[in-house]
């Protein structure tokens, strides 16, 4: 795991499940990204709001681009497991194209990768360092972002998922899946926990062994994203039957 040396003195040990480590940054975040939303919405023309979460997705992409140039230059990389290429971290270095081009199928993909990709590291962060550490702000600037970032687009440009969107977001995450278990080959390592689970607790924890937890997984994605759906569903009908009422 990369470390910083700098404020090394300060650091803690890995991050505990509800820790105020743990907490703190999800309640701040939350309030931000209510105010951001709100503020856009209400205040902003258009043109406003797409140059502010475009300069938003810049930013959560630059810290993630940040964090592994200085690592490189320090000498503290190792190719095997500090690569950007786990779900989170790989949608946070690519998301400016998302919140520059703001395509509808891109949005059909991504609402249901980062909502449950973000869930879980949320729920459940693996932080080896707290807070000061450039992982520990990498870490909750990337969760945190990339859900403020889904629902901007959702609340503020009324995008929503459709039923089909489940099944092309699930499609395309094979692909990922493919990609990734071909680089832990080659690299031989375990990037997205394909290989064996993650050292600090998580949902997979409650699964069987390598390789049955894969393939529960893949049974599970289904009913989990028809669920996200499901809540977008509900949150539409609420919405179309207040205008009514007013």
């Amino acid at each position: 795991m990369l470390k910083v040396p700098l404020f090394s003195i300060l650091y803690t040990e890995r991050v505990a499940f509800g820790s105020l480590e743990h907490l703190l940054p999800i309640v701040l975040a939350t309030i931000f990204a209510v105010f951001f939303i709100r503020y856009s919405k209400k205040s902003l023309a258009r043109k406003q709001q797409e140059k502010l979460l475009h300069l938003f997705g810049i930013l959560v992409s630059t810290v993630v681009f940040g964090f592994h140039v200085y690592y490189i230059i320090i000498g503290h990389y190792d190719f095997k497991t500090d690569l950007p290429l786990y779900l989170c971290s790989f949608m946070a270095l690519l998301i400016p194209i998302f919140t520059y081009y703001r395509k509808y199928w891109m949005y059909e993909i991504l609402v249901f990768w980062i909502i449950a990709g973000t869930s879980q590291g949320v729920i459940t962060p693996d932080i080896a360092e707290g807070f000061p550490s450039f992982d520990y702000v990498r870490y909750w600037t990337v969760h945190m972002g990339l859900l403020t970032i889904i629902f901007y687009a959702t609340f503020v440009f009324n995008m929503r998922p459709k039923f089909w969107s489940v099944f092309k977001s699930i499609l395309a995450l094979q692909l990922y899946i493919a990609a990734m278990m071909l680089l832990n080959y080659v690299l031989v390592a375990n990037y997205s926990y394909l290989n064996y689970k993650p050292e600090s607790a998580s949902v997979l924890d409650y699964l069987g062994e390598w390789p049955w937890y894969l393939i529960q997984v893949q049974f599970l994605l289904i009913p989990y994203f028809l669920l996200i759906y499901v809540f977008f569903r509900i949150g539409k009908k609420n919405k179309s039957t207040s205008q009514t009422i007013d």
